[in-house]
């Protein structure tokens, strides 16, 4: 097997585009993220450079790039294109190859994945509806407080209040939240609540059952979600290392199995 080969994978998303490389024995060299703006085409050019350079390799070195997310299909350059779906299954798998259950918050959707103990995909269920239950839920929110997103999870974490916003809807929690600032509600404890929020609804978007892997941008910089998680359902929680990059992982073992190393 050729020491020298090396395996990508770019999960374009609607808020952000990931990229991870990755060499034959599976271990992460580099990963680069950035807004996906208004042309995924540059966006993931951009990042398929970056990820290469940050590495400091040549493109040469490349043997087979794998492409997943919404935009997906603009992305010229890739050698294939894999699903999100078996993309998160992938690589929530590979940290934690056991029954699980995948619960991955992105920008503009949330995705419920079910695994069996092989890693095959049992059921799924996606919210695309609106931004309820995910990240760009939390950004409104943010907005609206006029808070550095940054900030959110350790002011939500010195909050003490159990109470979630009584609407999913963005414009009905925006009317809610003026009206518990009039009240005189301490501003951590309506952080808490959007999070909280934000659970509830994932919570009601189907059974989930067992040992759950968090993943996506919203875990990522925000652990108080798994800890809201974890006392609603009272199961085990578990966060993979560089969540955010999870479907883009998956999209690069998906290349390093496509290559035929000869």
């Amino acid at each position: 097997m050729n020491s020298e080969s090396y395996f990508i994978g770019i999960d374009v998303g609607t808020s952000y585009v990931k990229s991870v490389i990755i060499n034959h024995n599976k271990d992460i060299l580099s990963s680069f993220v950035k807004r996906t703006g208004t042309s995924i085409e540059n966006s993931s050019e951009i990042a398929f450079q970056k990820v290469i350079s940050d590495a400091y390799l040549s493109k040469t070195a490349i043997k087979s790039i794998i492409v997943t997310g919404y935009g997906k299909n603009k992305v010229n350059f890739a050698n294939n294109y894999k699903t999100e779906i078996s993309c998160h299954a992938k690589g929530a798998y590979h940290y934690f190859p056991k029954k699980i259950t995948v619960i991955d918050i992105g920008g503009q959707d949330t995705k419920v994945i079910k695994l069996d103990k092989q890693g095959k995909i049992v059921r799924f269920k996606m919210n695309r509806k609106c931004a309820a239950g995910t990240g760009a839920f939390i950004e409104e929110i943010a907005y609206r407080l006029d808070i550095p997103l940054k900030d959110l999870n350790n002011l939500a974490a010195m909050s003490t209040s159990n109470v979630p916003l009584a609407s999913f809807c963005t414009v009905f929690a925006k009317t809610e939240i003026l009206t518990r600032i009039k009240d005189g509600e301490k501003l951590e404890d309506l952080i808490k609540s959007a999070f909280g929020s934000v659970i509830k609804r994932i919570i009601e978007m189907t059974e989930i059952e067992g040992t759950v892997v968090l993943t996506g941008g919203v875990i990522a910089y925000n652990n108080i979600v798994g800890e809201i998680l974890k006392t609603e359902l009272n199961a085990d929680i578990l966060i993979p290392p560089y969540p955010q990059f999870i479907g883009a992982i998956g999209a690069a073992l998906f290349a390093l199995e496509s290559y035929n190393f000869g």
